[in-house]
């Protein structure tokens, strides 16, 4: 059976009832309502209501195809007759609220129509028939209006979703789907829903916000939006992080306004809710399955044609299972400057949460290449959060720059401080902490000129100069040094007494440009004894005088591949040595492994 058969039969039998049937009456524009009518008063009009509802129902089609100037006349035309009919004694104002009410019933949402329209209700909640909550100015409020029961809001549901060839009944009882506006909705039905059905809307302003929207609002400063602007510009990997209704959509929506015009993007959602004002934008959305349980396009296959299509920039919606490792390998894969958004409590979860969406993906990775992969990809973090007192707040900006000992290594740049708690109002304001990010070079890379004070970061240390830890950001013009250099490591160390050379912590780094020399463990190798035997030499000494060597490796299982380009450097039997782990500061600057012998003078 159809909804439309479910709904009209339901409808017949509340036709039915005799007028004391237990039914919620319907109060509509709870905002700016009539004054509240008396229980007597209340109970006349939800009998009204019952036999218009059926009257409605068995002239719903024809009233569909009635031109929508005649709708409003039509339905005065049903409300009239009824009243007349059943001789029922309503005032002019309640006859005027009664066809309006109609009125949204069949060109609009029943009763959600005034609170889509009212601009101060951003989420809008039906916990069934008789329970309907907004959230306004960051709290949540009951409401008195209600539908008439389950059939009612069931027809309501599918007026929102038919348009978008979605469905929804026992066999799918949930549905994601927008509204005409962009509006986010989500709906459940029984069984899954055990208080009847229920729908959440998340309301989009109809004029996208600005960043003096926001600044208005209190999310972040002016000075801290021209910072996120700046790391946009210089193509630095973003995510946005929150909790659910902390503004990560909006904020989102807001910084990719600051993406050059003249760039390809693409934007990948469930239910598209992105409204991005340039002018090169493709929009791709996900498809659900069809009645057959086939069709589905998820967010998965839209990002890996997404990698087709040529884009200088993806944006997905929200990552929330396997797509986010596809997200991932997009951003280390030519497309800079890409964003998405995750649900998280605190930056450092959504890292969390990322490593176990990417487990989700079913592949057998092992935890090191996802944090690896993390670590490289994601440049940025801005975490959002609702406060207590309802307001949305930009609360940390967390640069994410390399991995140390399988540890993903953050610093917050912009911390929110609170001051104070007056009147229920929380006091505070985003602060640089001190910690000078080590993208600050990207900028002048990119073009970009800093204000005075960029941004109240700390200048830079000339003893510690501003140098990216990721590879990603250390190609192109040569100014910016390998991470082996900032760290320090690599170069070797190189003591001659007693009559034998003692050579230390030489790694797989070319001396000429300071960069690694490969990413596998035999590449690196081949180049640490090519880096080894400069040193010997240098002091009198050669690969055939070693006496004792020290391997140090990243992963004890490589010591295989390893082995095979050891011993090709040495014609004869290769010396003998012992295996030791790569000290931290090695594994953070990515070597698989370095050397250390003793060798005849």
């Amino acid at each position: 059976m159809s909804l439309m058969q479910r709904v009209e039969k339901a409808q017949k039998g509340a036709a039915e009832q005799p007028p004391s049937a237990n039914l919620p009456v319907p109060v509509m524009a709870p905002s700016v309502g009539p004054a509240k009518s008396s229980p007597g008063r209340e109970e006349l009009l939800r009998e009204v209501r019952i036999r218009l509802q059926t009257e409605i129902v068995s002239a719903f089609h024809d009233l569909l195809d009635v031109p929508q100037a005649e709708v409003r006349e039509r339905i005065g035309g049903i409300v009239d007759g009824v009243i007349s009919r059943h001789d029922f004694a309503v005032t002019r104002d309640e006859r005027l609220r009664l066809i309006e009410e109609m009125v949204h019933d069949v060109t609009g949402f029943g009763p959600l129509e005034p609170l889509l329209a009212d601009e101060s209700i951003t989420e809008v909640m039906v916990n069934g028939p008789s329970h309907i909550y907004i959230e306004r100015a960051g709290k949540i409020e009951r409401i008195e209006s209600v539908f008439l029961n389950d059939e009612h809001v069931l027809r309501v549901i599918d007026r929102i979703i038919a348009p978008l060839g979605r469905r929804i009944d026992e066999s799918s009882p949930r549905v994601d789907a927008r509204l005409p506006d962009g509006s986010r909705v989500n709906a459940i039905i029984e069984p899954l829903s055990l208080v009847g059905p229920v729908i959440t809307v998340r309301k989009f302003a109809t004029k996208p916000y600005t960043i003096d929207d926001l600044v208005r609002f209190g999310t972040a400063t002016p000075e801290m939006f021209d910072f996120v602007k700046v790391c946009i510009e210089a193509r630095l990997n973003l995510f946005v992080s929150g909790g659910t209704g902390s503004g990560k959509t909006t904020t989102l929506n807001v910084l990719s306004s600051f993406i050059p015009n003249d760039e390809r993007i693409v934007t990948i959602e469930d239910a598209a809710e992105l409204q991005l004002r340039q002018e090169h934008v493709i929009t791709l959305e996900a498809r659900p399955p069809n009645l057959e349980g086939e069709g589905e396009i998820t967010i998965r296959n839209l990002l890996r044609n997404a990698m087709h299509m040529r884009p200088d920039r993806i944006i997905v919606g929200e990552c929330r299972a396997g797509e986010a490792l596809d997200m991932l390998q997009a951003m280390n894969s030519g497309q800079d400057g890409s964003l998405s958004t995750g649900h998280a409590n605190s930056p450092k979860d959504m890292l969390r949460r990322l490593e176990t969406m990417i487990l989700m993906t079913g592949y057998d990775l092992p935890m090191r290449a996802i944090r690896e992969q993390m670590a490289s990809a994601i440049d940025l973090i801005v975490h959002t959060a609702r406060l207590k007192d309802g307001t949305r707040k930009i609360v940390n900006i967390t640069e994410v720059y390399g991995i140390d000992d399988d540890e993903i290594l953050t610093q917050d740049i912009f911390v929110f401080e609170q001051r104070d708690y007056v009147d229920g109002k929380i006091i505070g304001e985003l602060k640089p902490t001190g910690v000078r990010p080590t993208f600050m070079a990207q900028f002048k890379k990119n073009g970009i000129a800093l204000p005075p004070g960029e941004f109240g970061i700390p200048p830079e240390d000339p003893d510690k100069p501003d140098r990216s830890l990721k590879s990603r950001l250390n190609t192109g013009d040569g100014t910016l040094v390998s991470i082996a250099k900032v760290l320090g490591v690599g170069a070797g160390k190189t003591v001659t007494a007693g009559g034998m050379v003692y050579v230390s912590s030489v790694g797989p780094v070319d001396p000429a440009t300071s960069y690694l020399a490969g990413g596998t463990v035999k590449e690196q190798t081949r180049q640490c004894m090519v880096n080894l035997k400069a040193h010997l030499e240098a002091a009198g000494s050669s690969l055939e005088k070693i006496v004792l060597a020290n391997w140090a490796l990243r992963d004890p299982s490589e010591f295989d591949l390893f082995n095979e380009e050891w011993v090709r450097w040495f014609p004869a039997d290769a010396p003998i040595g012992q295996l030791t782990m790569l000290p931290p500061m090695q594994r953070r600057a990515g070597f698989r492994v370095s050397l250390g012998v003793i060798a005849e003078a």
